[in-house]
């Protein structure tokens, strides 16, 4: 059997532990290293040149789409990514395989068999989609995958309330609860629909459909009161875009 070495480009340590176990059990598969950060992921897939990488595309320092337009070799890609709206990138990258997290291993196991078949598409090929795939902006999301008491699952855009930031994830509420995740609140305000989803000041996003009311204070700044109980405070600017929109 011809044995692929392998490198796993992935921050988050529970989904590098899935991978690591499911390239340690295939025969197939060698593992020649890790990394949690795209900068890091990028130094060593130069180093080690391995035929494969299971790469995340949403990772600190630098994105996979970034990681693969600053690579000096071309191993054979599969994305490992939480959001399904990447799926049309990867294609037109002629990635290997696309896992949406959280995979089975069947799922795994069906990457690889893709992943140990010989014809890969040419770099100048691959080079030119991702040039393509880089400039075009982030597609509109549906659902963001989110974690709570060891269970992952996805959350559609419909069931959350309002956003906030928290250092370097986001906090989401919804159904009565609060989830962390590990993305800018930017970069999910760039993926969210902005007549739904509107910035109310630097580190808040609000969700319409889930408020009550609105009402002017001393300042003239808006007072949001959210359904579940919660009050928010937009800014001067976003006080008055949210007047205007009331018009």
């Amino acid at each position: 059997m011809d044995i692929k070495t392998v490198f796993i480009a992935e921050d988050e340590p529970l989904a590098r532990e899935v991978l690591r176990d499911a390239i340690y059990a295939h025969a197939g598969l060698r593992l020649v290293g890790e990394a949690a950060d795209g900068a890091s992921a990028l130094a060593q897939i130069n180093q080690l040149q391995p035929d494969a990488v299971f790469m995340d595309i949403q990772m600190p320092e630098m994105t996979g789409l970034e990681v693969l337009k600053r690579l000096r070799c071309a191993p054979a890609i599969v994305f490992t990514t939480a959001y399904d709206q990447y799926a049309v990138t990867a294609f037109e990258l002629h990635a290997v395989d696309y896992l949406l997290k959280p995979f089975t291993r069947a799922r795994f196991d069906a990457a690889v068999a893709r992943l140990l078949e010989p014809a890969h598409p040419a770099p100048d090929v691959v080079g030119a989609a991702l040039a393509r795939a880089i400039d075009r902006a982030p597609g509109r999301i549906e659902r963001i995958l989110v974690r709570d008491r060891g269970r992952i699952f996805p959350l559609s855009l419909n069931e959350i309330e309002y956003l906030k930031a928290d250092s370097k994830y986001t906090a989401i509420a919804a159904r009565g609860q609060t989830f962390l995740v590990r993305i800018g609140i930017s970069e999910l305000e760039a993926q969210l629909d902005p007549a739904r989803f509107i910035r109310i000041h630097r580190s808040a996003l609000v969700n319409l459909d889930f408020v009550d009311s609105m009402k002017a204070d001393d300042q003239s700044q808006l007072l949001i009161q959210m359904r579940d109980g919660t009050s928010l405070t937009a800014s001067r600017e976003a006080s008055k875009v949210l007047r205007e929109m009331s018009i």
